[in-house]
């Protein structure tokens, strides 16, 4: 086959396109000018700009190579700094270099693509000697993972990586090169090693980072740990291995770990990757994914001129198809055509008699045009973006760093570089269907149950062997979802006897089996979980505890299955206590950064709030977190879910009415103002604002007043904490604790407030107000409001019209919310209220002495009482010890029943558990510890009401 056409005018033309810039100097003038980025550059590498303008700009990019080697021999903080200072020094190099002419297109993607494989080596040998010992136990050499690997996929691999790119990677090992002993774990090793290695390029510092890095070249990314045994690649390869997989190991190469292993992977991969048989499917193949990419990418329209130089029609990508497609049908007899490079591929293939010189000429220039236009574009700020801004001013800027001498021809240039690429694309690829390639079934035999199997379950614990071993049949029949492909099957006949063994050591064997049963059906796909369950058999087995324990959780994860990959990362088990207050809201924030609307923030939001919700659920419910810290852990992610939407909310009001100047912030009660907050806990919020002119209204295109400003404000945040998504909703939120509850207005005037207090609370109201803690929004309004509070609750109150109107509001309590079940912790008499009501009698009984004793926790204004001498010391300690048998009841319940918690109808393991996080020898013993801490707590409640003790 040979492709033959006519030269294009256009190619003409773009050999000029790019011009440089002039001397160093002038391209380093241009570039302060118009790239931030380059500006910055030169601004933290001083030394590096004045070697480059000096003409050193070879020796620059020889030294930071020289640098990059040498991070091996630091400690990891110092060499993350100069791993990271070496890709500043060449950025700017190759920017200079590149800018100037004095590089050329390949002296650039080399010299990046040189530093990547350096800065992984570097970085393997770094997180090989910070490994746990437990994983170094397994290293045959000192610094190095046995058998491991890393593979450049992609740009990378072929030595093109462009100016902001990420780097394709692809790890593997071999099993057997770790001792008999250690093989079991190998995988775990190994993942750990590439996390740590990701880390060491991924992680912004003050020196920024080194590269970001893309797992998702190795074999079925979605199912697989981040590091695949070579025994499992190629098996996947042989047996589903796809056409774009093909083309990705075309540009395959091996950088860093064990290269021998790495080499025979790629020596055994050579029939799958070269068919000698030509594979006319292989170009419908290309064509559908080449479709799939025009679905998803805007920049279409070739009058367009923000345009994806890399996805969209007529870019890059479309020019590396032409190539890869050719050696894809073409390769496995004609091994002149194995190279990696793009252009080296097209010369290939002209001296192969494949394409004509015409074609290679067109598709080479317009190639080194669109890679220096990509160029360009990161240059204005490293962004990993290939995409010509849409705004004029910002693309000038790439017209100036491309020597254009205007906008216009800078947009006529990409177009007509388009528009020649496009025509020589079609014919190579005229219209067909797109390829349907599924990947098959496998036929499981036998309908009957085998003794032998039958007898193996029932040694377990399994009280209905029978029906188990018909229900995993149906599994491996696709009867559910996650069972619906081969390699799901497949994952799971591995799996079983690890699975029925993690079941049955729950201690409820049946009960465990079941609630897996019905997560396992829930799930839509099944090949990712059974992975993850595969590599890391201690998240099998806690995850099979957690369903037989806790089914609230068991549901969370039927709905959203990814939550078991946050389960990977050491954050998920570290205790919650070392947490720093800052992280969950930094974590949100993160999230949503990439957000581009008020609805896909709240769905980042929500997102990792289910993960960190899990985290902490997960470590209450298996003992690793008291009471204490899951109710600190809980209400700061709370007040962290409130500070990341509350610029959210406001950013809308700005967009809709403008802005009101003035100064807002969210108030917190009740369990999350004492940051007791539980699993299953609502939020109570108020939201307080102060204007200086009262008549001023919003400066936007819809004006409203101020009042009307801050009630859709608040309005806003509560449907953001509360609405329904695709993502499920963050809590319940209730505003009835502000002044004159429903009647009042949902946002709440600084001066109103203070009135209200003043004059027209109640009694319970200032019980509330004795846990009011602002959480976020303006710091010095949240300050003024908890000061507000302090002098409101100091005014001198009746000690027997204060216990008559606290019992009084009890019984009203009581009335209104029954009692729904013997461990109903909260409402139970001698239960959390009535501990809670007595720590709010002593406060406001006590607080006009100006004693420093309103606390919003209960047990901390217990203990304040006490120190200042408003209960007896003994008797706050009984008063504590008995609030926190409750509180750590409380935690497990929320997390795992509920008040629904019937012991006659509980789960041994769950009774267990009770035990456990009380500290108790046996369920038993823990029944007596919680009576004792509700009769405690009674007793002492009744004095206040005036009841006789029973």
């Amino acid at each position: 086959m040979r492709l033959r056409g006519a030269a294009y005018p256009a190619a003409e033309s773009l050999m000029v396109a790019v011009q440089s810039l002039g001397s160093l100097t002038d391209a380093l003038e241009a570039a302060r000018f118009v790239a931030p980025y380059l500006d910055r550059l030169s601004q933290r590498r001083p030394e590096a700009a004045s070697a480059i303008l000096s003409g050193q700009v070879s020796e620059v990019l020889a030294d930071s190579l020289l640098a990059a080697r040498k991070a091996a021999e630091l400690g990891v903080p110092e060499a993350m700094a100069v791993l990271r200072q070496a890709k500043a020094d060449t950025h700017l190099a190759c920017a200079l270099g590149d800018l100037s002419g004095r590089l050329e297109l390949g002296d650039v993607t080399v010299a990046l693509s040189n530093l990547a494989d350096q800065a992984t080596q570097s970085a393997m040998i770094l997180a090989s000697r910070a490994a746990a010992s437990r994983d170094a136990s397994s290293f045959l050499v000192p610094d190095r993972v046995p058998g491991l690997f890393i593979i450049a996929m992609g740009k990378h691999g072929a030595h093109e990586l462009n100016y902001s790119s990420d780097i394709d990677l692809a790890a593997f090992f071999d099993r057997d090169a770790f001792r008999p002993e250690d093989q079991d774990g190998a995988s775990g090793v190994c993942v750990r090693h590439v996390q740590a290695v990701s880390r060491i390029l991924e992680e912004v510092t003050p020196e920024g980072y080194v590269f970001r890095v893309d797992w998702r070249l190795r074999p079925d990314p979605a199912s697989t740990p981040v590091a695949v045994s070579l025994r499992a690649a190629e098996a996947y390869y042989e047996s589903v291995g796809q056409n774009w997989e093909r083309a990705a190991f075309i540009k395959a190469r091996a950088i860093g770990g064990d290269f021998a292993a790495a080499n025979s992977l790629l020596k055994h991969l050579l029939p799958f990757i070269w068919r000698k048989n030509l594979d006319f499917a292989a170009i419908d193949d290309v064509q559908s994914i080449l479709r799939q990419i025009h679905a998803v990418r805007r920049s279409t329209d070739l009058d367009d001129p923000a345009f994806d130089v890399k996805l969209g029609r007529g870019g890059i990508r479309e020019i590396e198809f032409f190539a890869q497609t050719q050696q894809l049908i073409l390769g496995g007899r004609d091994t002149s055509l194995r190279v990696r490079g793009t252009l080296q591929a097209l010369d290939a293939l002209v001296a192969a008699g494949r394409i004509d010189a015409a074609a290679r000429d067109d598709l080479a220039q317009g190639y080194r045009f669109l890679r220096a236009i990509e160029h360009r574009i990161q240059m204005l700020d490293d962004e990993q973006t290939h995409k010509l801004p849409a705004d004029p001013n910002r693309r000038a800027r790439v017209a100036a760093l491309s020597g254009h001498q205007d906008l216009t021809a800078l947009d006529r240039d990409v177009k007509a570089c388009r528009e020649m690429v496009r025509t020589r694309v079609r014919d190579l690829f005229p219209d067909s269907k797109p390829l349907s390639s599924p990947l098959g079934s496998l036929v499981f035999t036998g309908v009957e149950d085998d003794p032998e199997t039958i007898e193996t379950i029932a040694s377990l614990g399994f009280t209905g062997p029978s029906q188990i071993a018909r229900t995993i049949r149906a599994w491996h029949h696709g009867h559910i979802p996650a069972t619906r492909t081969a390699r799901a099957r497949e994952l799971l006949t591995a799996l079983t006897p690890d699975l029925l063994q993690a079941i049955a050591a729950t201690g409820e064997a049946d009960t465990g089996f079941v609630r897996f049963q019905d997560f396992f059906a829930a799930l839509p796909a099944g090949v990712q979980v059974l992975s993850l369950f595969k590599a890391e058999p201690l998240i099998l087995k806690e995850t099979c505890a957690t369903l037989a324990l806790a089914p609230r959780l068991g549901a969370v994860l039927a709905q959203r299955p990814a939550i078991l990959d946050a389960m990977l990362s050491p954050r998920f088990t570290a205790p919650l206590s070392l947490d720093e207050p800052q992280t969950r809201l930094e974590v949100l924030r993160a999230g949503m950064a990439q957000a581009q609307s008020f609805e896909e923030s709240l769905d980042a939001v929500r997102r990792a709030h289910r993960e960190e919700m899990f985290r902490i659920g997960f470590q209450v419910l298996h003992g690793r977190a008291k009471a204490d810290e899951a109710g600190i852990a809980y209400s700061n992610l709370a007040e962290a879910s409130i500070s990341a939407l509350l610029p959210v909310a406001h950013e809308a009001m700005k967009e809709a009415h403008g802005l009101i100047p003035g100064r807002v912030a969210v108030c917190a009660w009740g369990k999350l103002g004492g940051q007791e907050l539980a699993a299953d806990s609502d939020l109570d919020l108020m939201i307080v604002y102060d204007v200086a002119d009262t008549d001023c209204e919003s400066d936007g295109k819809r004006p409203i007043s101020g009042e009307q400003w801050h009630s859709r404000l608040t309005q806003r945040l509560v449907s953001a904490l509360s609405v329904q998504t695709a993502e499920g909703s963050l809590y319940e939120v209730d505003m009835q604790l502000r002044p004159s509850g429903r009647a009042g207005p949902v946002a709440v005037r600084l001066s109103a407030l203070e009135r209200y207090y003043d004059s027209q609370a109640w009694t319970w109201e200032f019980q509330a107000l004795t846990r009011l803690r602002p959480v976020a929004g303006d710091a010095s309004l949240m300050v003024e409001i908890a000061d507000l509070a302090q002098k409101v609750l100091q005014k001198p109150r009746p000690n027997e019209t204060l216990a008559n109107e606290i019992a009084a509001m009890r019984e009203k309590m009581v009335a209104a919310h029954p009692v729904r079940g013997g461990w109903d912790v909260k409402r139970q008499r001698g239960g959390l209220i009535d501990l809670e009501f007595f720590a709010q009698y002593h406060q406001l009984l006590a607080a006009s002495s100006g004693k420093p004793i309103i606390h919003a926790n209960t047990i901390e204004a217990i203990q304040a009482l006490a120190n200042y001498g408003f209960l007896e010391l003994e008797e706050a300690g009984r008063l504590i010890q008995a609030g926190s048998v409750l509180q750590n009841v409380r935690q497990l319940l929320a997390v795992a029943a509920g008040s629904d918690f019937e012991p006659s109808r509980a789960a041994a393991g769950l009774k267990q558990a009770v035990a456990h996080c009380l500290d108790a020898p046996d369920f038993n013993t823990a029944i007596a510890m919680y009576d004792d801490a509700r009769a405690l707590i009674r007793h002492h409640f009744n004095q206040i009401a005036g009841v006789p003790t029973e």
